[in-house]
């Protein structure tokens, strides 16, 4: 039995398969392109100020004694504020910055729906009777009709 267990584990490492205990451990790189330098405002994978290189540094020491992502972003949130994350939030006001931007979105496609539904509605006849011909123009038209059709 213990043959076929240090096989398996064995395959699947061959196989490029994690330990159950990998998938939790971030990589550096994947929270340095998830925070935000605050002196430059730009992700921290693409930042090279000294504010940058110490909080790199402080993530990768953090995985290595074995934190968590969310426990290192909340320690860097504590530190320099909720500015640091590189997506807002999901929670309170933060809320607004996913949430508005659908509403803007499905609002707009409500307008353009209704405005194609009553432009597809209008009838040639309404425009025609809103609009009547003066009696000598009409006449006019139907002579130079007329003259083509001959």
């Amino acid at each position: 039995m213990i043959r076929l267990v240090v096989a398996l584990l064995v395959a699947g490492v061959a196989a490029g398969v994690p330990p159950a205990g990998a998938a939790e451990r971030p990589s550096p790189a994947d929270l340095e392109a998830q925070l935000v330098c605050p002196t430059c405002h730009t992700t921290l994978d693409q930042s090279d100020s000294p504010v940058a290189r110490r909080m790199k540094a402080y993530i990768r020491g953090r995985i290595a004694a074995g934190a968590s992502a969310a426990q290192i972003k909340r320690e860097l949130v504590d530190q320099f504020g909720p500015g640091v994350l590189a997506t807002p939030r999901k929670e309170g006001f933060d809320l607004l910055a996913w949430v508005l931007p659908l509403g803007v979105l499905v609002g707009g496609l409500v307008a353009v729906g209704l405005l194609a539904w009553a432009w597809s509605r209008r009838r040639d006849g309404e425009l025609a009777a809103s609009s009547p011909l003066d009696p000598a123009l009409e006449q006019r038209v139907d002579e130079e009709l007329a003259r083509f059709d001959q």
